[in-house]
């Protein structure tokens, strides 16, 4: 006669979904990894890139980069996000201030030979791939739209900019100098190019009252007239 086995006990399913589903993400290592990406693309560029490198680079596995990023394309828009950050357009309570600090934010990413030996290769593959355009899209383009649209929006509440303004003509103005430099190459990003776009912009669409305003606290001072001396 077979022993009577006691009833086995249910799983709890509270308790199930507590429980961690495998090892959890180390901030520390995707750090590390978009960091190499940055540098070896400041170094080799874009066509000499491979995960390989940055692997050794930073200190890690090929295996353990594709669990994160799929494809190198996908790691090279989440590097250049990084550089750029989440919120590229503050909100500082100055509305050409909020404009020139995020299409700097754009310079400095692509300024350098980093964005020229990226950028327009990148922007190749995405011609042909939509879901790498959707990823693109969703990690740099939208979110930099987004923050730097709010930024002009307050700009027409504060009464800066002219409530009729296209919108999005404006956006296409303040981030089209940058892409264009890099893209072509013809002309340097300078330092001072996200303030010169920025007031270009703003002496076309901004209010009387604000230039006004600007003129009051930036115009520079006169020099003083110093008397001649004689003898």
């Amino acid at each position: 006669m077979l022993p009577i086995l006691p009833p086995m006990a249910t799983p709890d399913p509270a308790a199930r979904a507590a429980r961690p589903a495998g090892r959890p993400r180390d901030s520390r290592l995707d750090e590390a990894i978009l960091t190499a990406t940055q540098e070896l693309l400041e170094e080799a560029g874009y066509p000499g890139l491979t995960m390989e490198a940055v692997a050794r680079r930073a200190g890690t596995t090929k295996p353990a980069i594709r669990r994160r990023w799929p494809s190198r394309q996908h790691l090279v828009i989440a590097a250049l996000a990084d550089m750029m950050g989440t919120a590229p357009t503050p909100d500082t309570g100055c509305t050409h201030c909020d404009l020139i600090e995020g299409i700097d934010t754009l310079s400095r990413a692509f300024g350098g030979s980093l964005g020229r030996r990226t950028l327009p290769a990148l922007m190749a593959e995405l011609a042909d791939d939509p879901e790498l355009d959707r990823v693109f899209t969703e990690t740099i383009f939208r979110p930099r739209r987004t923050t730097t649209e709010a930024a002009l929006r307050r700009g027409i509440e504060r009464g800066d900019i002219r409530p009729d303004a296209d919108i999005d003509l404006l956006l296409d103005m303040l981030g089209a100098t940058t892409y264009h430099r890099v893209l072509f190459g013809h002309l340097p990003v300078t330092e001072s190019l996200a303030h010169d776009v920025v007031m270009t912009v703003m002496g076309g669409a901004a209010t009387p009252a604000w230039r006004e305003h600007y003129q009051r606290r930036h115009a520079p001072a006169k020099p003083r007239r110093r008397p001649l001396r004689t003898g």
